[in-house]
């Protein structure tokens, strides 16, 4: 009888896994299943997981060098098909699924990873209204990150030098689809804000599949365009097509084309805005003097009236004619008085007792009196007779 060989757990983990990565049938496999107990190593960047679906669950991971060509997050209860392999983990003993690659059932990676990437940044604010940045009537400067090559730059440059021929264009040409495109297009939005070259810019490119756009989906180039300090215009793809970039941006454009539209004023509208405002300043202007000449010539008469020498002249002339109503008034009194000082006169001369005097009679007085009646005159008083021509002193009989 054969005696058994003892081995250690080693040599046992060992052995069976030399006999599942010897097996041909386990080395490239695809399994469907839904992702539960997922963790994201971050220190190493692995992903772990379990793949399982209604009654088994097997263990996976999937390195960092495999999981970086994903497109999209995992997350648990996502159904998945996986390409990989099987394998044993020799120090616990369990054989696990080595993913090499993963795609989503049913909805595309690219599909999920956008809206995922536009979750996490609709969370981080990077999408409201509040932040946008107006965008620059008349910029001095224009730039643009696009390609050099494709026929979205050559209609930005016909479209801004048509519109606005004074602003001048500034062009980072970078690649803008490819493994490279997005770290080159928010290099190239960070050296416009690093050496304030520009006004305004525009990002974007022409028409494309979702693989050709991806770059512009890509978060580097989002938060590029979030933290611009310079007013951002994206403009990618046709007027159906929808990156992240659109929605972080501060405004959007259907198409490169319409940005150029958007970037710059048309010359000949302004024109005409400009010509217009002057006719409306200059009727304005007019009737403005207009107004004001009425005003002057109010305030001129007022002024006239109010005019110390004119007042001290009406106040002359007042007093002229005050003077010569005083005048005549006084002349005619007089006048009045003296005729009635002449009546008067006349009529005191006619009662003088002189004039009766002198016509042959004469008042008889006693102690100073004048003697009217016969009988106030007795025997022996001393009279005294006023006549025409003097006095006599006589004594009564």
């Amino acid at each position: 009888m054969r005696t058994p060989t003892v081995l250690t757990v080693t040599q046992l983990n060992t052995y069976i896994k030399s006999l599942i990565d010897g097996d041909q049938n386990l080395k490239t496999v695809f399994v469907e299943g839904e992702i539960s107990n997922f963790t994201n190593h971050y220190r190493t960047g692995h992903y772990y997981m379990s793949i399982k679906d209604g009654e088994c669950a097997i263990k996976a991971v999937m390195f960092r060098f495999s999981n970086q060509r994903l497109k999209f997050m995992p997350e648990n209860g996502m159904k998945v098909l996986i390409r990989g392999r099987v394998s044993v983990y020799e120090r616990d003993g369990v054989y696990q699924l080595y993913i090499d690659d993963m795609q989503p059932s049913g909805a595309g990676a690219l599909a999920i990873a956008f809206e995922q990437l536009k979750e996490k940044l609709a969370a981080k604010g990077l999408f409201d209204a509040e932040r946008k940045k107006p965008i620059p009537q008349m910029p001095k400067k224009v730039g643009v990150v696009t390609s050099d090559t494709g026929a979205a730059i050559h209609d930005i440059i016909n479209i801004i030098t048509r519109r606005f021929p004074l602003t001048e264009l500034v062009i980072a040409p970078v690649q803008v689809q490819g493994a490279m495109a997005a770290g080159q297009i928010a290099a190239a939005i960070d050296e416009f804000n690093s050496l304030n070259g520009a006004d305004v810019i525009i990002v974007g490119r022409g028409g494309g599949s979702a693989e050709d756009l991806w770059a512009f989906n890509e978060e580097i180039v989002a938060l590029a365009i979030a933290r611009s300090e310079i007013p951002v215009i994206s403009a990618v793809g046709h007027e159906t097509d929808f990156t992240i970039s659109d929605f972080v941006a501060d405004l959007r454009a259907p198409t490169p084309s319409a940005a150029a539209e958007l970037a710059v004023p048309d010359w000949r509208e302004q024109s005409l805005y400009v010509n217009a405002l002057y006719a409306q300043c200059k009727e304005t202007l007019l009737a403005y003097i207009e107004n004001e000449k009425d005003n002057l010539d109010f305030m001129s008469k007022r002024l006239s009236y109010l005019n110390p020498e004119a007042v001290v002249e009406k106040n002359i002339q007042t007093l002229d004619i005050l003077s010569q109503r005083i005048f005549d008034k006084i002349n005619e009194t007089f006048a009045l008085k003296q005729s009635q000082l002449a009546s008067l006169a006349g009529r005191l001369d006619a009662m003088n007792p002189m004039k009766v005097l002198s016509r042959g009679y004469s008042a008889v007085y006693k102690n100073g009196e004048v003697v009217t009646k016969a009988k106030d005159i007795k025997s022996g008083d001393k009279l005294n007779l006023k006549l025409a021509d003097g006095d006599v002193a006589v004594t009564a009989d």
